[in-house]
């Protein structure tokens, strides 16, 4: 008997709009039927697990999808759905799975599998210049399989629509200081193509450049604390962080890590001091 199973990261505008992406396998026999059950299998934040039943409609929007669902509340942008179907069945079964361990990514708790990708691509951090600098590096920069994005620092102004000037250069300058105090980026050597497009490490024969890197933030949480919701507006302490491939920490950070914990950094990591981290 024909099945078909397939696995969709969920966009915003997906949680926002009830829709989910449906198998190509299943449209010939599903399109055009009205109230197709949809029955999402799901573990609230990771541990209770539930059952849902919708009447869903199957509808073209550029792809095939699902409509009338409501999405649990714990679901972020870029968490896993298995989409499973079976020939001769109306019914589709819509399953999360829960993470062995809770993580927060840059504040924001997942408590289901997710892509990392479309975890960096769909930042929401706000529109203060600091955040306009984040989401171009993340929205607009190269990201990685990990999550982490890499974007030239040249021509960062144009792209976040800070104009020109001393006091627009002077604001830009300061944003990227904080989210580089913040532990969100780090400066880094790459290199663009003829195209502008970046890479990191650079590689030869292409036009160096200072590239801003970003990496997510991921700290692991307890499911069963009511209190680790996110925190936008918060002070943070001081933590030690992976840095980007042939990335050192500066003396400074090294200096101050040992006053503060008393130990050496490892190679490939860096110290980032305790500070008020907001949108």
């Amino acid at each position: 008997m024909k099945t078909a199973t397939r696995r969709f990261a969920l966009w915003r505008a997906d949680l926002d709009d009830g829709v989910c992406a449906a198998p190509e396998e299943c449209v010939g026999a599903l399109r055009g039927k009205e109230g197709i059950p949809v029955v999402l299998e799901h573990r609230e934040r990771g541990v209770t697990a539930t059952r849902q039943v919708f009447e869903a409609v199957l509808r073209e929007d550029v792809e095939w999808q699902f409509t009338g669902l409501v999405w649990p509340a714990d679901l972020r942008p870029g968490a896993l759905v298995t989409v499973a179907w079976q020939a001769g069945r109306d019914e589709i079964i819509v399953r999360t799975t829960a993470l062995d361990e809770p993580v927060s990514v840059d504040g924001i708790n997942y408590f289901h599998e997710y892509d990392a990708k479309v975890v960096t691509r769909e930042c929401d951090p706000g529109p203060s210049n600091r955040g306009k600098v984040l989401h171009a590096v993340r929205r607009l920069g190269r990201v990685f399989d990990d999550g982490s994005a890499v974007l030239p620092e040249a021509g960062l102004a144009a792209r976040i629509g800070m104009g020109r000037g001393a006091r627009n250069a002077f604001l830009l300058r300061n944003a990227v200081d904080q989210l580089i105090r913040e532990g969100y980026l780090t400066r880094v050597d790459g290199s663009v193509d003829s195209t502008g497009y970046p890479s990191y490490p650079a590689v030869d024969g292409q036009k160096p450049g200072e590239m801003l890197f970003y990496a997510p933030l991921i700290d692991w949480i307890d499911p069963d604390d009511e209190e680790s919701g996110e925190r936008r507006d918060h002070l943070v302490n001081g933590f030690v962080r992976k840095l980007p491939p042939g990335a050192h920490a500066s003396e400074k950070q090294v200096t101050l890590h040992e006053q503060v914990d008393g130990g050496s950094l490892e190679p490939g990591y860096t110290y980032v001091k305790k500070h008020h981290r907001g949108t």
